[in-house]
C-alpha cells in the first residue's frame, strides 16, 4: 500500500473519530435528559406527565423506525440549514446526532427502570423531592448501565458513521467506497474493516471498564 493511500487511511480514520465524537457527546447531552424524563413521566411516577410521556414516546419510536440511510436523505434541506452544506463530516454529524438522541435516550430510560423501586419510596420516606431522587438515586443506581448503552450508542454510530461516506460524508467509509470498491483496491477495503473492527473493540472495552468502575453493587478485591 502506498504512501498515499497510508495517509488517506489517517485522515479517513480521524474524520471518523471526529463525527462519532461530536455525534455521541451531543447525543448524550440531548438524550440522557430525554431518557430520564421517558423513565419517570408515566402516570403516577415522579415527574408524571402522562400525555408528554406518550407524544414524546412516539416522536422517540418514530426517528428509531427509519432506516439511517433513509434519514440521512430525508433531512439533506435541515442539515443544509444547520451546517451550511450537507457533504462533508460536519454536515454528518446532523444525522448522526438525530439517530443517536432517540437511541440513547430508550437505552437511559430502559437503565433507569431497572432501578429497585425500593429505593425511590424510601427517598421519598425521607422528605427527598423528584429531582433529588433523580440526581441522587436514580441516576447513580442506573449508571452502570447508562454507561454500556452509551457504549452501544458509540459502536452504533461508528457503524453509521460508515454508511454516511455512501452520500458524501467522507471519513472510513468514503474511502472504501471510492477506492475499496470503485477502484477495485480490496486491500483499501479490508484496511477500512481492520480499523472499524479496531474502533468498536476499543469503544467496547473501554465502556465495559468504566461500567464495572462505576458499579457499586460489583465486588471489590480487597487485600487480607
Amino acid at each position: 500500500m502506498s504512501a498515499n493511500l497510508i495517509n488517506l487511511l489517517i485522515s479517513s480514520t480521524g474524520q471518523t473519530l471526529y463525527m462519532v465524537a461530536i455525534s455521541a457527546l451531543l447525543g448524550t447531552l440531548f438524550g440522557l435528559p430525554l431518557g430520564v424524563f421517558l423513565a419517570t413521566s408515566q402516570r403516577g411516577e415522579l415527574l408524571s406527565a402522562p400525555w408528554v410521556n406518550k407524544v414524546l414516546g412516539l416522536v422517540v419510536n418514530a426517528t428509531r423506525s427509519v432506516p439511517f440511510i433513509i434519514l440521512v436523505v430525508a433531512i439533506i434541506p435541515f442539515t443544509r440549514a444547520i451546517a451550511g452544506t450537507s457533504i462533508g463530516t460536519t454536515a454528518a454529524v446532523v444525522p448522526l446526532t438525530i439517530a443517536a438522541i432517540p437511541f440513547i435516550a430508550r437505552l437511559v430510560e430502559n437503565a433507569i427502570r431497572e432501578v429497585e423501586s425500593g429505593l425511590i419510596e424510601a427517598a421519598r420516606a425521607m422528605g427527598a423531592t423528584p429531582f433529588q431522587i433523580i440526581r441522587k438515586v436514580l441516576v447513580p443506581e442506573a449508571l452502570p448501565g447508562i454507561t454500556l448503552g452509551l457504549t452501544l450508542a458509540v459502536v452504533s454510530l461508528i457503524g453509521y458513521s460508515a454508511m454516511v461516506g455512501a452520500v458524501g460524508g467522507e471519513g472510513l467509509g468514503d474511502l472504501g467506497i471510492r477506492y475499496g470498491y470503485q477502484r477495485f483496491m480490496p486491500e483499501v477495503m479490508l484496511a477500512v474493516v481492520v480499523i472499524l473492527v479496531v474502533l468498536v473493540q476499543v469503544v467496547q472495552s473501554i465502556g465495559e471498564w468504566i461500567a464495572a468502575r462505576v458499579d457499586k453493587r460489583a465486588p471489590r478485591n480487597r487485600g487480607h
